[in-house]
């Protein structure tokens, strides 16, 4: 469904902090489609896999500013991207 009423529920309940989307690439699109992120957090497992999903369905349209990369533990990094507007 739409997502606007949702994130304005979601807003609402924040007071004013900061709102995590999680769930996935597909509900992380919706949010996005609506310019409703502004920053994007992606952690990376170094794992080889013979197949699977796309992190996100499709091709992203806005530029995205990589702002920076951790080390989380063995095998797993944190990439903070900052999403154009």
């Amino acid at each position: 469904g739409d997502v606007i009423p949702v994130h304005e529920e979601m807003k609402r309940l924040a007071k004013g902090q900061n709102i995590w989307i999680m769930g996935g690439g597909v509900l992380a699109a919706q949010f996005y489609d609506q310019n409703l992120i502004d920053e994007m957090i992606v952690h990376l497992a170094a794992v080889t896999l013979s197949g699977g999903a796309p992190l996100f369905p499709r091709t992203m349209s806005k530029p995205m500013k990589l702002m920076s990369m951790k080390k989380m533990q063995e095998g797993l990094i944190e990439l903070r991207y900052e999403i154009t507007k």
